[in-house]
């Protein structure tokens, strides 16, 4: 289903696990996760990163599942005791997360008669849920309802996004065009920038400055919006705005390919 024109698809991430709250892991599947939804039109709004601590997940999941179309969470369905993402999620919907069969089967294809208590947890699966393919390795993610859970690992979770993407309510995608200033600092893009933001309410301008040793500076002006013709005439208007408050050098980068 796509969204119409005015209507807005929105998404949060919901990151699970001690070992990125600890620092002993560094997280990649947000950008991943963003890059991704955007190809689909729908806004990533939110991220969470929560231990595993089963109230902590139930009441992360509660929250985000309410407030935007949808979410998408990462860690914690392996066989350890520390994975308790399914049934956390199933505690959030009040429901029960028993052994699903078709995990079932693919374990016992894989581990025969080595398929222990620890193994079988990873086929815990809400009442209600669907499965969500695993074109990677191991047993597959779920969905339930609007909260969709996938794998920690990055390769497995980018494996897992692919079923993702076709069950998404798709929204009009944000087109972004960047407009780069050197040798001017923030100071004076400032009231351009505000300028031009205010008359495109629709819009979001955001400035990112960068430095290059030995003397080169400036910023990034990065703008978004969904409407083509509108981005253009915001373009165009803050790099007038700028040559007016004594910016020197200006550019419009290519469009990414």
């Amino acid at each position: 289903m796509t969204a119409t024109k005015s209507e807005r698809v929105t998404a949060a991430v919901m990151i699970i696990g001690d070992e990125i709250l600890s620092g002993r892991t560094q997280d990649t599947n947000l950008s991943a996760i963003a890059k991704y939804l955007a190809t689909y039109g729908v806004d990533l709004c939110e991220a969470r990163v929560v231990p595993d601590v089963e109230q902590e997940i139930i009441d992360a999941v509660n929250a985000l599942r309410t407030k935007y179309d949808y979410v998408i969470t990462t860690g914690g369905i392996g066989p350890t005791h520390d994975d308790i993402t399914a049934d956390s999620i199933a505690k959030a919907f009040g429901v029960t997360a028993p052994e699903h069969p078709e995990i079932i089967a693919m374990l016992t294809a894989r581990w025969g008669d080595q398929l222990n208590a620890a193994r079988r947890r990873m086929a815990h699966v809400p009442e209600g849920g669907s499965l969500v393919k695993n074109p990677v390795q191991g047993p597959p993610g779920f969905q339930k309802d609007n909260v969709f859970v996938l794998a920690g690992v990055p390769s497995i979770m980018r494996g897992m996004l692919e079923d993702v993407g076709p069950r998404l309510r798709t929204g009009a995608v944000v087109l972004a065009k960047t407009v780069r200033v050197t040798g001017t600092g923030e100071g004076v893009i400032a009231a351009p920038l505000e300028a031009v933001a205010k008359a495109h309410p629709e819009m979001s301008l955001g400035s990112y400055p960068f430095f290059a040793p030995p003397d080169v500076y400036g910023a990034n002006l990065v703008l978004r919006g969904r409407d083509a013709a509108e981005l253009d005439i915001a373009v165009s208007e803050l790099i007038s705005a700028l040559a007016e408050a004594g910016a020197k050098n200006v550019e419009l980068l290519a469009d990414p390919a």
